[in-house]
């Protein structure tokens, strides 16, 4: 089957559909709409192009807020009237300043928590946050505050906790103290300056090409 703009069906408007998701997390982010030009755009600069039906214009997403979205792939459905554009985001997707536009809930008729993947691109975003914290105020700014030793002590401490708890007790103890190690690796990964989008590539190189395989590329035999 043969890609390109030719494949698509765009609408009686000279429109198709486009929804935004995060390449790393799989997050819906946005939904906006794109004529010939904002896909071609798209495709040429990497940049996310979108068409504004009330401006009747095209616009560069996060030209005005700096919050772009980098490309890495644009899909289309099995019917060809449908985008999937997968983006780094470089910034919140909606103008309210939520990371997404698909923040409420429609039968509780308020904000929902981010669920999957998404939590933890919340919780990087809120350690890398707490960089800026009183330290008497935050017990993660206070990490910080202690330097890398204390860091790297209660990754340590952490770790032979989650071992314990799998050697000699219940899964649901094996899971909190799985929590609290991924918790303080992730703060480690803030206070050396890693971003955890880093990490999703990391594991994309590994695991993401042909399936996951049940080996580190790095193991030594």
């Amino acid at each position: 089957m043969k890609g390109g703009i030719s494949a698509l069906k765009f609408n009686e408007k000279g429109l198709v559909p486009a929804i935004a998701q995060d390449a790393s997390t799989g997050e819906v982010l946005m939904m906006a709409w794109m004529n010939a030009e904002a896909v071609e755009k798209t495709l040429s600069t990497g940049k996310a192009h979108y068409y504004s039906r009330s401006r009747n214009s095209l616009w560069l997403k996060g030209e005005t807020s700096g919050n772009f979205q980098e490309v890495r792939e644009v899909l289309y459905d099995c019917d060809g009237d449908t985008l999937l554009v997968l983006v780094e985001p470089k910034g919140p997707a909606c103008h309210t300043g939520e990371r997404t536009c698909f923040y409420r809930s429609l039968a509780a008729g308020e904000n929902v928590k981010p669920a999957g993947p998404a939590v933890i691109s919340q919780l990087a975003k809120v350690l890398e946050e707490r960089k800026k914290a009183d330290p008497s105020s935050s017990y993660v700014a206070s990490l910080y505050a202690k330097g890398l030793p204390k860091i790297l002590a209660k990754v340590e401490e952490e770790t032979y906790e989650l071992v314990e708890a799998a050697s000699e007790k219940e899964n649901g103890q094996v899971l909190y103290e799985f929590c609290d190690l991924l918790f303080h690796s992730m703060a480690l990964l803030a206070h050396k300056g890693i971003k955890i989008d880093e990490v999703f590539t990391e594991l994309g190189r590994r695991y993401g090409t042909s399936g996951i395989e049940e080996k580190n590329s790095r193991a030594k035999k």
